[in-house]
């Protein structure tokens, strides 16, 4: 297993970051299997676990809590804050109330003293993002957390919190973590380059592209039905056969399959290494929700990339080309919003 340095920080994380997404109810509920999976990740050197408190409304930081009873120091934690985690109103977003108590409920079911790396899951248009900084910096003064991050953050966005922090003598967010694959990869026009300029590390989420590119959605199959597509996870239109976005996907399947067959690996295989053969990229998320998929993705951890096989891919999805713009996970409120663009 190969580690990286996550940005400027000092600390040196697996290059495979295993996510638990899917452990708990909206994935794999056998925690005893969760567990297993968590310590075979270990076991073949990744020191680097991801989950958040939206999650399975919290299981999935209890199951990973519970499987490192015992391991926690070897382990660089990672969690998320942010969505809603109830009918208050208040229980969500980025201010200061809400940071204080979600950190605490997080310290909770994950049961450790502190978080490696807390990370604001969304921008939250309500709240002043130097606020939400402040709130994280005392967190960091008071040893509960030790590194800020942010998740499918804006590259303004990011530059906005590095400026907050400066001006404000504030806590660095240290790192972010977008969505980043073949299929998805609008974040090199400018996330990308930001994080780089200003020493951020980048942790990588679904870059497997919901699927897609572990070849589960082929031409005249019917999707699987243990798939994300067939138990409504997403978007449907991201899976509808008459979107001609789908259509295309469809065969760039078949073409990228047999690239990585030249390769020698799996077409998940060679998904996982496109994403770290970016120099901004420290870490890429492997999220299996079972056994057989977490080996799928050990196999070809050490995995990298030619500079031919990667001009290959560039001429079947250019650079900075999001194939299906209903694989954006964050839309900006003043697009979102039409109240904003009304006099």
């Amino acid at each position: 297993m190969e580690y990286r340095t996550l940005g400027a920080t000092g600390v040196q994380v697996s290059t495979l970051c295993l996510g638990a997404m899917m452990y708990g109810p909206i994935g794999n509920n056998d925690e005893a299997e969760c567990a297993a999976m968590t310590h075979r990740a270990l076991d073949a050197g990744i020191n680097f676990i991801d989950t958040a408190d939206r999650y399975s409304m919290g299981i999935s930081e209890e199951f990973v809590g519970r499987a490192l009873k015992g391991r926690r120091d070897e382990v660089v934690v990672a969690t998320k804050f942010y969505g809603p985690m109830g009918d208050d109103p208040n229980m969500q977003g980025g201010s200061r109330r809400w940071v204080v108590r979600a950190v605490e409920d997080s310290l909770r079911r994950l049961d450790t003293d502190y978080i490696d790396l807390y990370q604001m899951h969304r921008p939250d248009p309500r709240t002043d993002f130097g606020d939400t900084l402040a709130a994280l910096t005392d967190l960091v003064r008071d040893g509960k957390i030790r590194m800020i991050g942010t998740s499918t953050f804006p590259a303004e966005l990011i530059v906005e919190g590095q400026w907050a922090a400066e001006r404000r003598g504030l806590e660095r967010v240290r790192c972010e973590q977008p969505p980043y694959s073949i299929f998805t990869r609008e974040i090199e026009r400018a996330v990308l380059p930001t994080c780089l300029a200003y020493g951020m590390g980048t942790i990588v989420w679904s870059p497997l592209n919901g699927g897609w590119l572990a070849g589960k959605y082929r031409k005249d199959a019917e999707w699987p039905k243990d798939s994300r597509a067939a138990r409504n996870l997403l978007p449907a239109a991201r899976w509808d056969r008459t979107n001609p976005v789908v259509q295309h996907k469809l065969d760039l399947v078949e073409e990228l399959d047999a690239l990585a067959a030249e390769v020698g690996c799996s077409m998940a295989g060679l998904a996982y290494a496109f994403t770290l053969a970016h120099p901004a990229v420290t870490s890429t998320i492997i999220g299996p929700r079972t056994p057989e998929q977490l080996e799928a993705a050990l196999e070809h951890a050490d995995l990298r990339l030619s500079s031919d096989v990667l001009d290959r891919i560039d001429e079947l999805v250019p650079p900075g080309t999001d194939l299906n713009p209903d694989d954006a996970f964050y839309v900006s409120s003043a697009i979102a919003e039409a109240t904003l663009r009304r006099r």
